[in-house]
């Protein structure tokens, strides 16, 4: 894993632009990575201790430098942002295992939920953003709410389509 991971790193400025930032693109490696090893043995990465401590470590050690250390002595900052990291932490296995739960049911229950978590992923970046204090809370100019929230709505959404839906019955 750690060759693969090494080859999509190097390889990262032939395949994404400058514009996508490198923690979003080191997730997304490591994540196609996943599910490239889920697809072939399927019992190898599903082990979700493991699951949890890999996202946890890939997490942490790429915020330490522009979340962590620039705060490390401000009290009042780095309790909000550490509590913001475990959220991402936690969103992110919880996006990972619920994808993996639709890539082995393939219902649309699971896939609303799928997407719920994933958005969760994002209102969790976009709030660790936020809570650095090296951004203004992004708002939506025409509508004048905090581009946060309006995910957060969208994850509730998905969260209530997927509650509601009513289970498909196969038939044999």
């Amino acid at each position: 894993m750690v060759i693969y991971f090494l080859y999509y790193y190097s390889m990262r400025k032939s395949l994404c632009s400058k514009v996508v930032p490198e923690y979003i693109y080191v997730n997304y490696c490591i994540f196609s990575l996943l599910l490239r090893n889920y697809n072939n043995n399927p019992g190898t990465f599903y082990n979700k201790p493991r699951l949890l401590v890999l996202i946890a470590s890939i997490v942490v050690s790429l915020s330490v430098v522009p979340f962590i250390l620039p705060h490390l002595f401000h009290q009042h900052m780095i309790y909000h942002i550490l509590m913001h990291l475990g959220g991402l932490i936690l969103s992110q296995f919880l996006a990972v295992v619920s994808v993996l739960a639709y890539l082995k049911s393939r219902t649309t229950r699971i896939l609303f939920m799928a997407l719920g978590f994933v958005t969760l992923v994002v209102a969790e970046y976009v709030y660790l953003l936020n809570s650095t204090e090296s951004f203004n809370p992004m708002f939506i100019p025409q509508i004048n709410i905090e581009l946060s929230h309006f995910i957060m709505l969208i994850m509730v959404i998905f969260f209530g389509i997927s509650f509601l839906k009513s289970p498909q019955v196969k038939q044999v």
